[in-house]
């Protein structure tokens, strides 16, 4: 069992796999132009998808495609709102509904704020 042992190899760092007879897959070069004047040249597979902008190693702003490639704009979804919510839930009557009772309850003092529901003496006008 000892002699199996190879001695002097650390732990997965080292292939004792040679590269003769491995057919590597096709490659291409894409080459960036970062607004700095710097050339950014990459190695990706034949068959990958091009990115129109890729980040620039020497100083991280975005570097374009040589060939004059522009990226895609994104899709953006226009911000929901509450109103877009409650709208996804109710109908507009069942809104107008539930609103028609709500300023019912309020303004029979049911509910709201304190200071609306002072006493009201027989003529209907509020007492201080």
């Amino acid at each position: 069992m000892s002699n199996r042992v190879l001695r002097g190899s650390g732990l997965g760092g080292v292939s004792f796999e040679d590269d003769r007879g491995v057919e590597f897959a096709p490659r291409q070069m894409i080459t960036y132009d970062c607004p700095r004047g710097h050339v950014v040249e990459v190695t990706m597979a034949h068959d990958a998808e091009v990115p129109a902008i890729w980040e620039c190693p020497h100083c991280g702003s975005e570097a374009a495609r040589s060939t004059g490639e522009k990226p895609e704009p994104k899709q953006e979804k226009p911000a929901r709102t509450h109103w877009d919510m409650l709208r996804e839930r109710r109908s507009i009557s069942e809104l107008e509904e539930l609103l028609a009772e709500r300023v019912q309850l309020l303004r029979n003092g049911e509910i709201g704020p304190a200071h609306l529901h002072r006493a009201r003496n027989t003529t209907g006008k509020r007492t201080a």
